[in-house]
């Protein structure tokens, strides 16, 4: 090996070891609490019959991002998830609004062409939204709502019974 490689190959090392060993900023309160919402959102479907493919989702260049994707039955699902610390006078689920339903189709359209180019066009789909509500202090309450929008135009939420 050449020593030009050689010394390429410790400083490329180093600069990994370094940024290992930086100490890690903490994430702000809103952050956290929509990683941990979306943690719980993930155990809860997957408690319930979804088998989970994607988490956090992106495509280059494009703005958002499919929190989760994954498969009920036939069904692909896109997963939304909605986090507040408590309940307030607006719901969770009503921060879905139609440009974020717009946004979180053009995702999942990059996700169809992307992923799953070989999948049949019988594959159905669906929209889901999931509100986490981590209260302080009490134990956190998750909804579902499958089916919450269609791809064009908004159906209303439909909470699962």
């Amino acid at each position: 090996m050449s020593e030009e490689g050689f010394g390429g190959t410790i400083a490329a090392s180093w600069r990994r070891l370094r940024q290992l060993l930086r100490p890690r900023r903490e994430l702000p309160a809103h952050l956290r609490t929509g990683r941990e919402g979306e943690q719980l959102a993930y155990r809860y479907l997957r408690r319930h019959g979804y088998t989970i493919v994607a988490r956090n989702w992106r495509v280059k260049g494009c703005r958002g991002e499919l929190d989760l994707v994954g498969w009920e039955g036939s069904t692909l699902c896109f997963i939304e998830v909605k986090t507040r610390s408590e309940r307030g006078l607006v719901a969770a689920e009503l921060a879905v609004d139609s440009a974020k339903q717009a946004e979180l189709r053009e995702m999942a359209r990059h996700f169809l062409r992307i992923i799953l180019r070989s999948s049949s066009p019988q594959t159905r789909l669906r929209f889901d939204v999931v509100s986490v509500y981590l209260p302080p202090g009490e134990k956190p309450q998750v909804e579902l709502f499958k089916d919450a929008f269609a791809w064009r135009t908004m159906s209303g939420m439909r909470r699962r019974r």
